[in-house]
């Protein structure tokens, strides 16, 4: 239970703190030069690594969410993916985490 609130709560930050700099960003340099987003995540080599980093763990994470979900029985798992692509890994893997919880407490209730 109390890592459900845990996972939770790490939703929430991992929504606000990437649309708070997405803000930001748009803010600077408005929302009109998709170019200049995408050349900005390859400006250097430290942010080409990040990024590099972030999709490779993202494609991990589909595996392991397909693989994990559908072994629990979990319903929608798309809705992972999406918060994948709309927001990041910084909400979409917690959320996840926060559900398959759930499911897990779910199977040990069966099983009392």
């Amino acid at each position: 239970m109390m890592l459900k609130k845990l996972y939770a709560g790490l939703c929430v930050v991992g929504f606000v703190i990437p649309y708070l700099l997405l803000t930001l960003f748009v803010m600077e340099n408005g929302f009109d030069d998709l170019g200049l987003s995408i050349q900005s995540l390859f400006v250097n080599g430290a942010s080409a690594m990040l990024t590099a980093d972030l999709l490779i763990s993202s494609l991990v994470f589909w595996v392991w969410l397909f693989y994990e979900g559908g072994r629990l029985g979990m319903k929608h798992l798309w809705a992972y993916v999406a918060a994948n692509l709309l927001v990041g890994l910084s909400l979409a893997l917690p959320l996840f985490l926060y559900y398959r919880a759930a499911a897990l407490e779910g199977r040990e209730m069966r099983y009392a």
